[in-house]
């Protein structure tokens, strides 16, 4: 029922994308029901991003047990990105944010070496290629691409609220005559 869509594209090893995760999270908290927000993983096949899939499959496998715990590892891993990013342990290093969030931690990585995990992210990736993404983050908003710039929360507010107001009056009845 949200009048507003923002739909992001991002990947674990993208430090803009780490940059840009709390003003996502000051959206949402701001916002909460009066938009919807989705956030897509999208892991660059780069060289200095070869964890972002691995990153990628071990959050949706934690949202495989609650939604809630999908954003609290997405949050871990963007909040500690340097540090598993250059750790040759980075597995041990998920393992223990995982247990951090009350996961059920063999069924995480059951889940993690699963098709199930795998398969959510290559959806997203497959919904990026087919949109022309080709960076991260990516951010849509209402199917409009918001310009890098623009990804700060008062420039985000502005837009927000734009859509908004434009909705709002296809929400309300007309006067009878």
């Amino acid at each position: 029922t949200a009048l507003v869509t923002l739909e992001e594209f991002a990947d674990f090893q993208c430090p803009q994308c780490g940059a840009v995760n709390p003003i996502m999270n000051e959206i949402k908290s701001t916002y909460g029901s009066r938009i919807r927000f989705i956030f897509r993983n999208f892991p660059l096949a780069i060289p200095a991003h070869d964890k972002s899939y691995d990153a990628a499959v071990a959050c949706e496998a934690a949202g495989m047990q609650s939604p809630n715990k999908f954003w609290e590892m997405q949050n871990l891993l963007f909040t500690n990105q340097r540090i598993w990013t250059a750790d040759p342990n980075y597995r041990t290093t998920w393992k223990d944010y995982a247990q951090k969030i009350g996961l059920d931690v063999a069924k995480w990585e059951n889940d993690m070496a699963g098709i199930a995990a795998k398969s959510r992210v290559d959806e997203d990736m497959r919904r990026g290629k087919g949109l022309g993404v080709n960076s991260t983050p990516t951010l849509y908003l209402n199917g409009v691409d918001v310009p890098f710039q623009q990804m700060n929360v008062t420039s985000l507010k502005q837009l927000i609220d734009a859509e908004l107001a434009k909705a709002a009056p296809q929400n309300q009845s007309a006067p009878a005559a």
